[in-house]
């Protein structure tokens, strides 16, 4: 029998309708657009309002615009998987709500928390459903409401993050496209520079708590910044030189977008051009596991069959990685939904 590949069939992202400008941030804290900008590359964000509107929302819009435009049946997918940090609730899982919400009937679900880095992580473990011939539609969701632990008082970091889903179908195939291979990490002594300290069970939630405002992120941001860098260019030149990929011959280098300076260190250490990094932080910030997804969806009409790609990211925890995809499909070609 002939190896099985996973390869990426289709994608579709959300983003919510208001946009939360670098003008609107600088009348809520001491901050500007020049500031900002210089900073992060980011002039705005999508913010998810409204009363009882979590991350399912946005997985779950994502998830019917994939099965339209792949022309799939709800009742065909076998696995759902959600990569979030900010599930709507601690339990049930945010992937089984979606998975109800998008009629998924006979999907089985569950979530998985890597930080900025659980698509990736995500994806290699649907990855692995796949190959083993068992399953034969996997979707993979990236979503995060990030505004929902996001400190609106905190000047340096609360211009980073924005709201989004996006979601991948994965489907087996014996050509030679799909997930060629994947090298992820962690390193635990991260946890003391990125983290949301409460409302797990080391820290429940309690009336000081709140107060204290430890049931938001809390960043050290130079500390993240020099691992960050070093991290994910390291673990995406590496991808490179084992599979022999000249840098003329990568199409796209698919960033996690926490930081325009992160992407462009990233970029220079695996000898690319700028032409060749997909950049969309300006116009929706870091919204942790949905900034990759929301890449290819970007660029998908740009997409060809055959392209190589890395996907690279890095996260809290500390977690990081780069996947090797070989796109399976021609962008151009794809169904248009609004």
């Amino acid at each position: 029998m002939s190896k099985l590949n996973a390869a990426l069939t289709g994608i579709h992202a959300y983003v919510p309708e208001y946009i939360l400008t670098n003008e609107e941030l600088s009348t809520m804290v001491d901050t500007n657009d020049e500031w900002i900008q210089s900073r992060t590359g980011i002039k705005e964000r999508h913010i998810l309002k409204g009363e009882a509107k979590g991350t399912s929302i946005l997985g779950t819009q994502a998830v019917l615009g994939l099965l339209e435009k792949t022309n799939i049946k709800p009742a065909e997918v076998d696995l759902i998987i959600c990569a979030t940090v900010t599930p709507d609730m601690l339990f049930p899982a945010t992937s089984n709500i979606i998975a109800f919400n998008t009629g998924c009937v006979n999907a089985f679900a569950f979530d998985m928390n890597a930080a900025c880095s659980g698509f990736l992580f995500a994806l290699q473990t649907g990855r692995m459903y796949i190959e083993s011939g068992q399953y034969k539609k996997v979707i993979v969701v990236g979503a995060d409401k990030m505004s929902a632990i996001t400190d609106y008082t905190d000047r340096k970091n609360c211009i980073l993050f924005g709201d989004a889903g996006g979601a991948v179908m994965l489907e087996p195939t014996t050509e030679d496209f799909g997930i060629m291979d994947a090298d992820l990490h962690t390193d635990g002594s991260g946890k003391d520079f990125l983290y949301q300290k409460a409302g797990g069970s080391l820290y429940p939630p309690t009336h000081e708590t709140v107060e204290n405002r430890e049931h938001f992120i809390h960043q050290e941001g130079q500390s993240v910044f020099k691992f960050a860098v070093s991290k994910m260019a390291d673990v995406s030149a590496d991808m490179m030189t084992k599979h022999e990929i000249k840098p003329e011959e990568l199409a796209w280098l698919v960033p996690h977008q926490a930081n325009l300076r992160i992407i462009d260190a990233t970029a220079r250490r695996m000898g690319i051009r700028k032409e060749q990094v997909m950049i969309n932080i300006q116009k929706y910030g870091n919204t942790t596991d949905a900034t990759i997804p929301l890449c290819l969806h970007d660029w998908e009409s740009q997409l060809k069959k055959g392209d190589k790609i890395i996907l690279a990211a890095f996260g809290g925890g500390f977690t990081w990685g780069a996947i090797y995809i070989k796109w399976a499909y021609d962008g151009d070609k794809v169904k248009k939904i609004s």
